[in-house]
């Protein structure tokens, strides 16, 4: 920096002029300036982003967890927890509106939950808002249970159509009262005390009320909001999030081995939003739309395979198969169901084939409907087939079976227009004169001919067999053509 100062001031005596050593010492004094610019405006730009990303508040993660409780949305809610404790979330909410779900998903959150070393705070949100069945296990399991005013939560007996689920008692019992007794049905008593078990035991980890618990699970009982706070299932009642957050603030809570202490009172808060892998898996795991699918993969197979060359019904109806397949690999499929439905299109794709004057038919769709009916092995709202769509299904391949059979019908009753039995009956005229083989022209063609007399060229002769590349013909009727070579009939 000195010798270049020093080089200027003596250019600038040189020039003996004010103006350009002013100019060239702002040039010298700019490039270090514009060097200390650069090496000072990353760290800046870094403590601006360092500010802008990890605020001094952790921030407070919200995933929305909405409807059914199925692989999609337990795939979308263990993802999310992963991400907020990757981005340093201080806590994690679900907010929470469901009418229950499948055991193997809700076992999944709760696993998550269980091994999250961020809190996790279960919201029943909004208003009229519910956390029913499997909802209930997994506000039980979380560190924090808040509701909304005006929502509910319980009735948490699990319900299983291929084992014959339990029901509840008509008139709910007091809540002084014990736990009603368990169904007699020896599967659905082992159910019942899998579940009663399973959360006693979140009940008494999270010291929550463990004997209404198991009378959700025994007698599919509710409460109201204010009514969990006082029977120590819901830990506060909070109109909204922002209320929410204010009175945990301050709260000491345990995660994994862990305490901390929350601040949340100003904390930013990020609600995650599913993407389109979720999105799409909550579509194609829909019962109803996982059986439309296969439905239409095997038709589309059936119509390709019976009219090759298509491709287009091909290449869509393997497609939509293998995801009607893998949706329902990720539901609880009952294989007897699955089987028949397999039967019963094998029977209709056997009528189609092979006409039994519908009683192939109408046995595989009666198969069919049966087996719609008991895919799904589950009774949980959200789960099942609607009826309504069974017989929609039913009706659809009813028209596509006698449809598809009346066309191979009619086409049997066609008379054939190519191939060798289109020659018998063909009349044909003699080329040279011959004993009993020799040639002829039969619909513009060259046969060998043989012939049990003696045939005179531009006679004429009808086939009346054929051997290989040999035509047996007789002599016709007809006499002699004008020409040999005018083609025949």
């Amino acid at each position: 920096m000195t010798l270049a100062l020093a080089l200027i001031r003596s250019l600038a005596r040189r020039l003996a002029a004010p103006w350009p050593a002013c100019l060239l010492m702002i040039l010298a004094m700019a490039g270090p300036l514009v060097a200390l610019a650069q090496t000072v405006t990353p760290s800046a730009g870094n403590s601006a982003a360092t500010s802008a990303t990890a605020p001094a508040t952790p921030p407070v993660y919200v995933i929305p967890v909405k409807g059914a409780i199925g692989p999609a949305s337990a795939s979308f809610a263990v993802r999310g927890m992963a991400l907020a404790q990757k981005q340093g979330a201080q806590l994690i909410v679900l907010e929470m509106d469901t009418p229950g779900g499948l055991d193997v998903s809700m076992r999944d959150i709760i696993q998550a939950i269980l091994a999250s070393p961020v809190p996790v705070a279960t919201y029943v949100f909004p208003g009229g808002a519910r956390a029913a069945s499997a909802g209930t296990y997994i506000l039980y399991a979380s560190h924090i249970a808040a509701m909304a005013p005006g929502t509910n939560l319980g009735a948490a007996s699990p319900v299983q159509i291929g084992v014959g689920g339990p029901k509840p008692e008509a008139a709910p019992a007091p809540a002084s009262a014990p736990a009603s007794a368990p169904p007699e049905d020896t599967m659905a008593r082992k159910q019942m005390h899998d579940a009663s078990a399973y959360i006693r035991g979140l009940a008494q980890l999270r010291h929550r009320n463990a004997e209404w618990g198991e009378r959700a699970v025994r007698e599919a009982v509710s409460l109201s909001a204010e009514e969990a706070v006082t029977q120590r299932v819901a830990d506060l009642v909070a109109a909204d999030l922002p209320t929410l957050l204010r009175q945990v603030d301050g709260k000491r809570v345990e995660a994994a081995g862990a305490a901390r202490v929350l601040r949340t009172a100003n904390a930013p808060v990020v609600t995650l939003e599913p993407d389109w892998r979720s999105r799409f898996l909550a579509v194609i795991t829909e019962p109803s739309v996982a059986l439309i699918l296969m439905m239409i993969g095997i038709y589309g197979l059936i119509f390709e395979f019976s009219t090759p060359g298509m491709v287009v019904p091909g290449i869509a109806g393997a497609i939509c198969l293998l995801l009607g397949l893998f949706a329902l690999q990720m539901l609880p499929v009952n294989y007897a169901g699955l089987a028949l439905i397999a039967l019963g299109v094998g029977c209709m794709v056997a009528e189609i084939f092979l006409p039994t004057f519908g009683a192939l038919g109408v046995g595989g769709i009666i198969a069919f409907a049966f087996g719609a009916v008991m895919l799904i092995d589950t009774d949980v709202p959200g789960f099942g087939v609607p009826l309504s769509l069974i017989g929609a299904l039913s009706g659809i391949s009813a028209i596509f079976l006698f449809g598809m059979s009346a066309l191979l019908l009619r086409s049997r009753r066609r008379p054939v227009v190519s191939g060798a039995d289109t020659l018998l009956g063909t009349v044909g005229i003699v080329i040279d004169d011959t004993q009993a083989d020799g040639w002829a022209m039969v619909r513009g063609e060259q046969w060998r001919i043989h012939s049990t007399v003696p045939l005179a060229r531009g006679q004429q002769v009808r086939v009346t067999a054929r051997r290989g590349l040999v035509l047996d013909v007789m002599a016709s009727d007809a006499g002699f053509a004008t020409s040999p070579h005018n083609k025949g009939a």
